[in-house]
């Protein structure tokens, strides 16, 4: 494995104190925050990129202009929804961000145990084949997770590996 991009071990005391962070954050935002269903997040309007300035714009407009404001309008309503709403999307966007940084390195260190698994495989399955002690156990255990049955080769060891690693990377 010579492309290995994730080298640094995070500390068991690391991902420990992480997580007590995010259930910190999920309690302290537990009594402010919804859980939608899919069809209510489907019928509401959404506010998003393109319709940002028109919400601020409207809603700078009806603090300075009350009496263009109609009486069922509540503006208490209003100020709560807009200040929460522009809070919520800073807050999200950074939460996105550490999201993806933290999907990308769970996927390349997965993306390259997995291909260390495969070396081992086919090194366990090579002493198999050659009646080395204890291995024919150990290839016996691990050859279950490929159920497909017996392959026709069409190169080396090695190179069957080699595509079974390319394909598996293709297709995560």
């Amino acid at each position: 494995m010579k492309d290995n991009q994730h080298v640094q071990a995070i500390p068991t005391e690391v991902l420990t104190q992480a997580q007590t962070k995010v259930d910190e954050l999920k309690t302290l935002l537990a009594p402010y925050i919804l859980a939608l269903t899919p069809s209510e997040r489907h019928k509401l309007p959404k506010m998003g990129e393109k319709t940002i300035g028109f919400v601020e714009k409207s809603y700078n407009f009806a603090k300075q202009n009350p009496n263009l404001c109609p009486p069922y309008l509540d503006m208490t309503a209003f100020d709560t929804d807009f200040d929460d709403a522009h809070g919520l999307w800073t807050l999200l966007n950074t939460v996105q961000q550490l999201h993806q940084n933290l999907d990308d390195t769970e996927m390349a260190a997965g993306s390259e145990a997995y291909q260390a698994a495969l070396l081992f495989y086919s090194s366990v399955k090579t002493a198999a084949a050659q009646d080395v002690p204890g291995a024919k156990a150990v290839y016996n255990e691990l050859r279950t997770h490929f159920p497909g049955g017996k392959r026709k080769s069409t190169g080396t060891e090695s190179e069957n590996v080699t595509e079974i690693i390319k394909k598996e990377v293709k297709t995560s």
